[in-house]
């Protein structure tokens, strides 16, 4: 992994408690996931993403035809696994409702390049309306698959986000980053006319805001925000 030399299982518990730190928090809803070749580790049903530790991270093989169906599985954990299928570059998912990507997801609006933090989407940002409903058949997971397309995330419509990344820290960092982009984009249009990024400077900016280095340094950053919080993870694990 790009990010640290912690255990998946414990990248995805961290994973989870940075993400309730940056906005996801939403009673025991959202999840995480990360895949090691064919075995998928993901947090488990019933408990928040602020208090997910490693033990709650269950793990299963991708062809398990009946690991669904466990009772500590995520009703929507299709939308992993059709991920993971559709996928072979994709090495973690997070699936939550933060409030400003849900809020924007519930608009007709799409999400402008307004912000440093908006390059990363500079190829687009998918969305999936063809219904508001959990996604909990394979079918409904393929369909956001597919819709999710090459791209780093895909707003739910009227639901919530998927983000993916070629590890857990890109992942993260797609999540989090799409939430700040829509909130910061929230707040410029109560200002004025938006002002958005000219794409082919976009383009010009993603390698430098967005390489594997970067995202070392953000991972670390975010462990060090845990155990600020009193978490006990720590940086150099």
């Amino acid at each position: 992994m790009v990010a640290t030399a912690q255990s998946l299982r414990e990248q995805v518990a961290s994973a989870c408690r940075i993400l309730a730190l940056e906005g996801y928090t939403d009673l025991t809803l959202g999840h995480v996931s990360g895949r090691d070749g064919s075995t998928v580790y993901i947090k488990r049903k019933g408990v928040a993403l602020d208090e997910t530790e490693s033990e709650d991270v269950i793990s299963f093989e991708l062809d398990d035809e009946h690991a669904l169906g466990s009772p500590e599985m995520h009703l929507e954990a299709v939308l992993h696994t059709e991920v993971y299928r559709a996928r072979p570059d994709v090495g973690a998912v997070v699936h939550g409702h933060p409030p400003y990507a849900t809020a924007l997801a519930a608009t007709a609006a799409r999400l402008e390049l307004l912000t440093h933090d908006a390059v990363l989407f500079v190829d687009g940002l998918s969305v999936f309306d063809e219904t508001a409903e959990l996604i909990t058949e394979p079918a409904q997971g393929h369909a956001v698959a597919r819709a999710l397309g090459d791209r780093p995330a895909i707003l739910l419509r009227n639901h919530g986000v998927l983000a993916v990344g070629k590890d857990v820290a890109w992942a993260v960092l797609a999540a989090c980053t799409l939430e700040r982009a829509a909130r910061l984009q929230a707040i410029a249009a109560t200002l004025g006319e938006l002002r958005p990024i000219d794409e082919e400077v976009a383009r010009r900016m993603f390698p430098a805001k967005y390489h594997d280095r970067l995202v070392r340094e953000y991972w670390q950053a975010w462990l060090r925000k845990l155990g600020r919080s009193g978490d006990d993870v720590s940086p150099a694990s």
